[in-house]
């Protein structure tokens, strides 16, 4: 990563219609653009996690227009720091990426009540990633 480009990250689960959505779209949020952010899912779901969608909505982001994508090796490349949510050994591994593998419980058919604390904890971890990433200028 040059001085000059934003950091990218990837976030990776299995379906990419829950925790990994949830993650970009806080990161894009959170990041107010100064990160570029990806998603994807090994075996990517046909919908996004309805119980995902109205969780993000409560906090005010709207995730209603996503839509999972099947993660690509140009995807991993193309990032700086590779966040893995439960997707084990399908993501390919390439030299000087960063890799974070956060174990979180998985949102698929959980209605919202199991998604809030799966959300909140997403969020804060988000924002150690932010902080981590984007350093404060003096």
């Amino acid at each position: 990563m040059s001085p000059l480009s934003k950091p990218s990250v990837l976030f990776v689960c299995v379906h990419n219609a829950g925790r990994s959505q949830m993650a970009a779209a806080f990161l894009t949020n959170l990041s107010a653009g100064q990160i570029e952010v990806r998603s994807a899912g090994s075996q990517p779901a046909d919908t996004v996690n309805p119980a995902a969608v109205a969780a993000m909505h409560e906090v005010g982001i709207d995730m209603a227009g996503e839509t999972p994508k099947m993660l690509t090796t140009e995807a991993v490349k193309e990032s700086d720091v590779v966040i893995t949510m439960g997707c084990g050994d399908t993501c390919p591994i390439f030299p000087g990426k960063r890799y974070e593998d956060w174990v979180l419980e998985d949102p698929a058919g959980q209605g919202i009540e199991a998604v809030r604390p799966i959300r909140d904890e997403i969020r804060s971890r988000i924002e150690a990633l932010i902080s981590d990433l984007l350093p404060a200028t003096a």
